[in-house]
């Protein structure tokens, strides 16, 4: 189950483009990217500057993430929280097929530069391995990288998650961090690479549930980690304990971070595919969103519902870049219920900093719909919670980036038990939907 695997399986639905004009890595592809941004994806055969080819937009719309893990649009949230249930080891097998070539030199990667003020090009589909140091297993994760020069990368890494701590304690034992790299995988491995499993668990075991127990994995020569035996583009080595390089790039929000020290990876194998195909992931666009968002979103869906049965569905919305922000339809029993699911949805994604809750009635994908409900069914000095110097998100730019501290909002926008059902019923117009306009203007 392989990256080849799911692009014939999007050429057959016509989800995919394939641009055979010379494009570069410095802008162009970033720019055709941004004007399709999630239409359909894109396969690039002709780039300036590499012999590879490049795919973008993988997973740019519900549908495409859909595919990528078996299911239907509907039925998204089922199968990822059933993939976490289920999670099992995949099968090992002697030899990958990114063994087929070997090199020393990343400037063969077709590494793009996607903004004009970032700190220089950036991978941004790259997911790390590395071996947990405290249970001996392994565990995977998305980690965007930035060259220094043909043997060393720049590694973002995020403080507490499992990577860092991986690294911290092989640098207090005065120890190099063996990692590998991998570029270029199914789709189904970067959604599992793009959840945050609990410490000790192995995303790829999940992706391996996602892909219905046909994931098969190698053992690499240097570092000894595993991975997914037909990815594209594989690299190993190790994170270097003292030494750092800086650099800044754009994130979720389509916003600048600020600049970083980060820890630096150096070079050992890199191998790669006959014919690879390079996979790149536009900043703060819809690929992103969805690989980082929906993962979250399905979190959310499976600890509301089971914590609160009446629970009908969880959105993480566009507008707020599908991190930020979150509406909950729910079946409103008592008027109690909105503020305990509001406290129950910040508690299980501390990045959130707007939760809406509305009605069965209310659509939670539509931000007009949502809206109508603030206008109609919620009042600010009784439906409306305020939390202050809580933890927020590291990426939003107006909340205290040192202190990692934001203020919180939830709203309770739905219908009042002690009113009148009527006076907030939606009007509606019997067999509206039996009328067919073509049959009115000929």
């Amino acid at each position: 189950m392989d990256l080849r695997n799911y692009l014939s399986l999007i050429k057959k639905s016509g989800d995919i483009k394939s641009i055979k004009s010379p494009v570069s890595t410095k802008y162009e592809i970033a720019g055709i990217t941004a004007k399709v941004d999630g239409t359909f994806a894109l396969f690039f055969e002709n780039i300036r500057e590499s012999d590879f080819n490049l795919v973008a937009n993988l997973v740019g719309t519900r549908k495409r993430f859909s595919q990528a893990i078996g299911s239907s649009e509907e039925k998204i949230h089922e199968q990822v929280i059933s993939a976490i249930k289920k999670a099992k080891k995949p099968t090992v097998v002697s030899s990958g097929k990114f063994m087929e070539n070997k090199s020393k030199n990343l400037s063969v990667l077709p590494i793009v530069t996607h903004f004009e003020k970032e700190s220089g090009p950036f991978i941004t589909s790259s997911i790390a391995y590395v071996k947990n140091p405290e249970t001996g297993k392994q565990n995977s994760s998305f980690h965007r990288m930035m060259p220094i020069d043909n043997t060393h990368f720049s590694i973002r890494m995020v403080e507490g998650r499992h990577l860092h701590r991986c690294f911290i304690k092989a640098k207090e034992n005065g120890e190099d961090l063996k990692i590998a790299i991998t570029i270029g995988v199914h789709p189904a491995i970067s959604i599992a690479g793009a959840y945050q499993a609990e410490w000790g668990k192995d995303e790829i075991d999940i992706a391996n549930s996602l892909l219905g127990g046909r994931l098969t994995l190698s053992k690499l020569p240097f570092t000894g980690l595993k991975v997914p035996s037909g990815t594209e583009i594989v690299m190993e080595g190790k994170i270097l304990q003292d030494k750092t390089h800086q650099e800044w790039m754009v994130e979720m929000l389509q916003t600048y971070d600020h600049k970083r020290r980060e820890p630096v990876f150096e070079l050992e194998n890199l191998y790669f595919r006959n014919n690879p195909i390079f996979h790149d992931v536009l900043s703060g666009f819809s690929e992103h969103k969805l690989l980082m968002g929906m993962p979250i979103e399905s979190k959310l869906n499976g600890e509301l519902k089971k914590a609160y049965p009446q629970t009908k569905q969880v959105s993480m919305t566009n507008g707020g870049c599908n991190w930020l922000h979150a509406v909950v339809q729910i079946k409103k029993k008592a008027e109690s219920d909105a503020k305990k699911i509001i406290k129950k949805t910040f508690e299980a994604h501390r990045s959130l900093k707007q939760v809406t809750i509305v009605d069965e009635d209310i659509d939670p994908n539509s931000a007009e719909a949502v809206e109508y409900a603030m206008a109609t069914r919620f009042q600010a000095d009784k439906d409306l919670v305020i939390l202050t110097k809580v933890r927020g998100s590291s990426l939003d730019p107006s909340s205290d980036q040192k202190k990692l501290q934001t203020a919180k909002m939830g709203i309770d926008a739905t219908k009042p038990l002690s009113k009148r059902p009527e006076g907030f019923e939606l009007a509606k117009i019997p067999r509206i939907d039996k009328i067919k306009l073509e049959n009115y203007f000929k």
